[in-house]
């Protein structure tokens, strides 16, 4: 009798255990998938460690771990090596890979707009625009990375090409506020929280601004999808149901993120994102929330902006064939209810 009744207990325990608990117990014993961030504390991959924050990957099963490089190229590697299984860095990176022969695809986009900015130290005030940067020392992430592309373009653009410039590899965070502190760099390309930290102290003043529609298109000529989860096309053939299920995780992050106050969104993250200047994080974060995508998907003609821009400067892309088709697909975030 005791035997009947502890295993009717423990078969009640063990289903209401499945009710209430599904997600993290399949998450658990779910195959793990790796994303390498390129830079995870960069607003413009905030969706990124809030999928995780709100809980999202459990939702769907997923047993996810995040993962962070200080550069966007240096996640794709990464990919490339099969180290993880996914990335979060910028959607150009498809289509650069493609004219290398790698078959990479976007599966969710997270930003309509690079969200980048290129700010000029105090110590350059002879830079007005980037039409004075010959000579100078040009801060990125890393060589090859989204923000070289962008600044490469933004410098041809005004007749100066990639040998009239130095570039430095400055990472992001500190070690960019650094650079421009130490005057290693005149002016470089960086993200959100970065910007308004060098706003605050006035080592930097904004050159070119890409946070907003109107700062992209007419600095790009259109939308330029950027920030994405991307993944190996051979990856994704045989991954279908996981694919879906991430897509899933974001596209309900990025509606999160459109239907809540940039406070709200910071409550969310954890503390060592703000430190000890929330007001400044939610300041930057308010400045930040037009570039990302309501519902994830590539917007009309964006892809395009994209192949225009690297095909201006980019050896290995211009004059290429390039798929774009095979560069990002809306199937699984159309699929999302």
């Amino acid at each position: 009798m005791k035997k009947t009744i502890g295993s009717s207990l423990l078969g009640a325990l063990l289903l209401a255990a499945t009710i209430i608990g599904a997600s993290p117990a399949i998450a658990a014993d779910s195959p793990k998938i790796t994303i390498m961030v390129g830079g995870i504390t960069k607003m413009i991959y905030l969706p990124a460690k809030l999928a995780e924050q709100l809980g999202y990957f459990k939702e769907e099963g997923l047993n996810v771990e995040l993962q962070s490089q200080p550069a966007g190229v240096d996640a794709e590697n990464e990919l490339l090596a099969g180290a993880v299984q996914a990335v979060v860095g910028f959607y150009d990176h498809s289509i650069d890979l493609q004219s290398k022969g790698k078959e990479i695809s976007a599966i969710v986009i997270f930003g309509q707009v690079p969200g980048e900015v290129e700010m000029v130290s105090s110590k350059a005030p002879t830079i007005k625009s980037m039409a004075d940067v010959r000579g100078k020392t040009l801060g990125v992430t890393g060589l090859g990375s989204s923000t070289n592309f962008l600044t490469q373009y933004l410098a041809f653009k005004q007749g100066i090409t990639s040998k009239e410039y130095t570039v430095l590899p400055v990472g992001a965070d500190n070690t960019f506020i650094a650079a421009i502190k130490q005057g290693r760099i005149d002016a470089g390309m960086t993200t959100e929280p970065t910007v308004s930290q060098l706003l605050k102290t006035g080592d930097a003043s904004v050159l070119v601004d890409l946070r907003s529609v109107e700062g992209t298109v007419k600095a790009l000529g259109g939308l330029y999808p950027a920030s994405s989860l991307y993944v190996q096309r051979s990856w994704l053939d045989s991954h279908k149901a996981e694919a879906a299920k991430l897509a899933r995780a974001f596209v309900k992050t990025l509606k999160f993120i459109k239907t809540h106050t940039a406070e709200q969104i910071a409550d969310k993250m954890p503390k060592d994102y703000y430190g000890n200047d929330k007001a400044m994080y939610v300041k930057a974060l308010q400045s930040s929330l037009p570039m990302y995508s309501a519902d994830g998907r590539m917007p009309a003609g964006g892809a395009e902006t994209v192949l225009a821009v690297l095909s201006g400067f980019n050896p290995n892309v211009k004059g290429k064939n390039i798929n774009l088709s095979k560069t990002y697909t809306n199937e699984f975030v159309d699929a999302v209810k």
